[in-house]
């Protein structure tokens, strides 16, 4: 018998702000795909969802390591979801 099991959406494992499925730093580079897709005629509310994500990220990452702050969030979290041109 096989068991299939549902896929594992590429989301934010919090706090540590990991993916669930990949394991790498959030947003993957999978999630990165599903979230200008889901967002491609509202980069504007694309935008201001990530900004808000990076706050969260920023505020729990630094309480889980305060001696060694998170750095490069906004490349992380808002840079490549910028509009091009």
């Amino acid at each position: 018998m096989v068991v299939v099991r549902p896929p594992v959406p590429h989301v934010a494992m919090r706090p540590l702000w990991r993916c669930r499925n990949c394991g790498r730093q959030w947003p993957c580079q999978p999630a990165k795909l599903a979230l200008l897709t889901e967002y491609r005629h509202d980069r504007m509310s694309l935008l201001i969802y990530l900004g808000t994500l990076m706050h969260e990220a920023t505020s729990q990452l630094t309480q889980l390591h305060p001696a060694h702050p998170p750095t490069g969030m906004t490349e992380r979290f808002l840079s490549w979801a910028r509009a091009r041109g």
